[in-house]
C-alpha cells in the first residue's frame, strides 16, 4: 500500500534529504547534495524565499519504506512578476513504479487545487533560480555543480501522468584546448576598443564583496527580466545566494564590466565542487568530508560557466567575447579540462549562436513541464 506522508518534522526532512543517496546508490553519475545547504535550503527559518512565498514537502510510504519525495510549490514572487496563478512541483525522486509517481503528482495537484491555481510546473527547487529542469539528454555524465541529476523514467512518467514540454534548457561543453585562437586575437582589439569608450573589464574585487553583490543584483534582475521563467530576486534572497557563493568562488573566473566605475555586466564561472562531493558519503561534511573538501578544492579539472549577463543597451560591443576569451586564458592556465555553460534556454539565440561559434558542443538537456489544472 502506498502512502504519502507531509514532511513535518527534523526526521521527516532527514529522509526527504536521504531519499535520492539510497535511490541512486549504484548509480556511477550521482553526485549528493550536501546535507547541510540542503537543510537549510529547506528551513522557512533560513531560506528568503519562505518570506514571499510557501512550499510543503512530502514523502511517499510503501510498506513503511520511503520510495518517493515531492514539493508542492507556491512562488507568490514568480506569479505577481509574470501575472500569472501557476505552481511548481520540486525534489521529485521516485523508484521506478509509476504508482509511487502518481500518487506523488495527485497530492501536489490537490494542494494547487486548493491554492486556487492554474497548473503545475516543474521541476523547479524552489524556483528557476535554484537547481531546476528534469535532465532528459545527457544521462550519462555526472551532473556540474548546481545542476540536476534523475534517472530517465522520470520523463516517461511526467508524460504519463499528462505533463508536456513547457521549455528546455542546455547545457554546453567546452575543452578550453580547442576553442579557436582567433577568439583570443578578437578580443585583444574589443577589448582596447571598450576601454576607448570607458568600458573596463576587471575581476570581482573579493575585498569588497558585499558591495560588488549589490552591482551583481542590479544587473541580475535588469539583465534576465524578459527572459522566460525569470523571477527577480529579493535583497535576501541575493545576499543568501551570495554568502553561498562565495564559499566555493574562485575570483579568477569572475569578472565585471564597468562604464565608468558603473557595473554594466558581469561573468561568473565557478569549479565544479562536484568532483568532490562525489566522493563525501550522503552529503556528509562531518566528520571526514569537510576535509575531503578542504584539501581537494585546488584539484579540481572542471568549471561551470553559471552566468555571463550584459545589460541590453551594451549587448552588441563585444563584452561578452571578452568575458569568454578571459575565461579560455584562466582556465587553460589552470589546466581545466573541460567547462560547461549551463543553463540556456533553447530559445536564446544571443546566447547558443556565440557557444556554437566557439566550438561548445551540446551535450545536456533539461526539461521543464507543465499540466493544466482541470
Amino acid at each position: 500500500m502506498i502512502t504519502i506522508k507531509k514532511v513535518e518534522n527534523s526526521a521527516d526532512k532527514k529522509l526527504f534529504i536521504d531519499f535520492p543517496h539510497d535511490l541512486y546508490k549504484d548509480d556511477k553519475n550521482y553526485v549528493p547534495e550536501l546535507f547541510i545547504a540542503q537543510s537549510d535550503l529547506m528551513d522557512p527559518k533560513k531560506n528568503p524565499f519562505f518570506k514571499h512565498s510557501k512550499a510543503d514537502l512530502y514523502l511517499a510510504l510503501k510498506d513503511g519504506k520511503v520510495v518517493g519525495r515531492i514539493s508542492a510549490i507556491r512562488n507568490n514572487n514568480y506569479n505577481e512578476f509574470a501575472n500569472v496563478k501557476v505552481g511548481f512541483f520540486g525534489f521529485f525522486d521516485v523508484i521506478n513504479d509509476y504508482e509511487v509517481a502518481k500518487k506523488l503528482f495527485d497530492t501536489v495537484s490537490d494542494w494547487m487545487k486548493k491554492e486556487n491555481l492554474t497548473s503545475i510546473i516543474g521541476p523547479t527547487n524552489f524556483s528557476t533560480n535554484e537547481t531546476c529542469g528534469l535532465l532528459i539528454d545527457g544521462l550519462d555524465a555526472p551532473p556540474m555543480v548546481m545542476m540536476t541529476y534523475n534517472a530517465g523514467y522520470y520523463k516517461d512518467f511526467l508524460e504519463k501522468y499528462g505533463f508536456g514540454k513547457q521549455m528546455d534548457l542546455v547545457a554546453y561543453v567546452l575543452d578550453p584546448l580547442d576553442m579557436p585562437e582567433k577568439l583570443l586575437r578578437l578580443s585583444k582589439g574589443v577589448e582596447e576598443r571598450l576601454n576607448r569608450r570607458g568600458i573596463t573589464i576587471r575581476e570581482i574585487n573579493m575585498k569588497d564583496f558585499a558591495n560588488e553583490v549589490e552591482k551583481v543584483k542590479v544587473i541580475y534582475n535588469a539583465a534576465w527580466d524578459k527572459n522566460w521563467g525569470f523571477v527577480p530576486m529579493t535583497d535576501d534572497e541575493f545576499k543568501h545566494m551570495g554568502k553561498d557563493m562565495k564559499m566555493i568562488l574562485d575570483k579568477d573566473f569572475a569578472y565585471v564590466a564597468e562604464e565608468n566605475g558603473r557595473m554594466i555586466g558581469f561573468s561568473l564561472t565557478i569549479p565544479n565542487v562536484n568532483e568532490i562531493f562525489a566522493t563525501i558519503k550522503r552529503g556528509r561534511l562531518f566528520p571526514t568530508g569537510i576535509f575531503k573538501l578542504l584539501l581537494n578544492k585546488s584539484k579540481i579539472t572542471s568549471v561551470r560557466v553559471i552566468t555571463l549577463g550584459v545589460l541590453e543597451e551594451y549587448r552588441k560591443l563585444g563584452i561578452d567575447v571578452v568575458f569568454y576569451a578571459k575565461n579560455m586564458e584562466t582556465a587553460r592556465r589552470k589546466k581545466i579540462k573541460y567547462a560547461e555553460a549551463s543553463w540556456i534556454l533553447e530559445s536564446n539565440k544571443e546566447m547558443n549562436s556565440p557557444l556554437i561559434s566557439i566550438n561548445a558542443k551540446k551535450y545536456k538537456t533539461y526539461r521543464i513541464f507543465e499540466k493544466k489544472l482541470a
